[in-house]
């Protein structure tokens, strides 16, 4: 049984169409990456998985429950960091905890998520004093009440220094060997292609693209730089003309002096250039690749700057890959209150 399964979801404010359509199946066990450009409908999406905002069309099945028909139950077995969590003004950071344990009729010890998620001598402190980046390790924490079923990540990573960024990549990959699915929605790409197996891409509503990383670099025949070290017997210019003229490859570059090749060129296409290498008289000593980044993959998905949403679509605010992350742990930052409907 599938963790989520939207069947045709659609959301219309007005005449604006929101969501156009959304088919989508995450299936139990992965680290799902739900990417888009601002406005492209990902916490749309996401509030109505969670119940928080009602369809227009289309039915939504969360862990095999209808969220429609008993969004309590669906709660109880997920766990949640909305994007822009910020804290009650009267309560510590254990008391956040501890509400949360309450609320799921948990018996997780408050103490042992302060440590798991780096709050240690922070926990009896007002939490609304805190920074950024420590609130968002409180939100974390009481998504990780109960051992959930399926972890919710909007914006994860936004206000961690580094060393949380990498805490929070580790409880990700420990959530998962316990059994959990992650659905994990980031703008900052390099977060998702870190810790996730399959992405899925929105833009204007509709959802473009569904596969591992793998699949989806094939499918838009990104290129990978392939770095061919050859034997002091080759002829490296020869070799490199030879290559040059293969279908799939853009570039080639000859460093005689290294006795390398360094080859643009298709994922498709690495073992043609290989073999085309040997069939011209070159030797190889080693060879390394490196494939095309989810960021220039988003690019190629998402389209060029300026592209137009259709009739009835929304416009992204900002830019593709969003606002660059402080990185601040240290000054409080006042932040929308969202934890109320939650």
């Amino acid at each position: 049984m599938p963790a989520i399964e939207l069947d045709g979801v659609e959301k219309h404010f007005g005449d604006v169409t929101a969501l156009r359509g959304i088919d989508l199946t995450v299936d139990r066990g992965d680290v799902f990456g739900f990417l888009g450009p601002n406005g492209a409908g990902k916490s749309t999406t996401i509030d109505i998985m969670l119940n928080y905002s009602h369809a227009s069309a289309g039915s939504v099945r969360v862990l095999g429950t209808d969220v429609e028909d008993d969004p309590v139950a669906v709660r109880r077995r997920i766990g949640v960091l909305p994007e822009g969590f910020e804290p009650f003004e009267t309560m510590t950071g254990r008391q956040h905890i501890q509400f949360a344990i309450e609320s799921k009729g948990a018996d997780d010890y408050p103490e042992e998520i302060i440590e798991r998620v780096g709050l240690e001598g922070a926990g009896d402190r007002p939490a609304h004093g805190y920074s950024k980046g420590m609130a968002q390790r409180l939100a974390l924490g009481m998504a990780l009440v109960g051992e959930p079923d399926l972890l919710v990540l909007d914006e994860p990573s936004t206000g961690l220094d580094p060393h949380g960024v990498r805490r929070m990549r580790e409880i990700v990959r420990e959530e998962v060997d316990r059994g959990a699915t992650v659905f994990f929605s980031s703008h900052i790409l390099e977060q998702v292609e870190a810790v996730c197996n399959r992405v899925g891409i929105l833009r204007y509503g509709e959802l473009i693209a569904v596969d591992s990383l793998e699949r989806l670099r094939g499918t838009v025949g990104a290129e990978s730089e392939l770095t061919v070290e050859l034997a002091g017997t080759t002829a490296v210019a020869a070799v490199a003309d030879a290559v040059e003229s293969l279908e799939g490859v853009s570039q080639v570059a000859e460093h005689d002096r290294e006795r390398t090749l360094v080859v643009g060129c298709t994922t498709a296409a690495k073992l043609a250039v290989l073999d085309e290498i040997r069939a011209s008289g070159g030797e190889i000593v080693d060879f390394s690749t490196g494939e095309t980044s989810l960021e220039e993959l988003f690019v190629s998905y998402t389209g060029a700057a300026g592209a137009k949403p259709g009739p009835g679509q929304r416009e992204p605010e900002g830019s593709a890959d969003g606002d660059a992350e402080s990185g601040d742990e240290t000054a409080p930052e006042q932040r929308p209150n969202t934890e109320a409907r939650r």
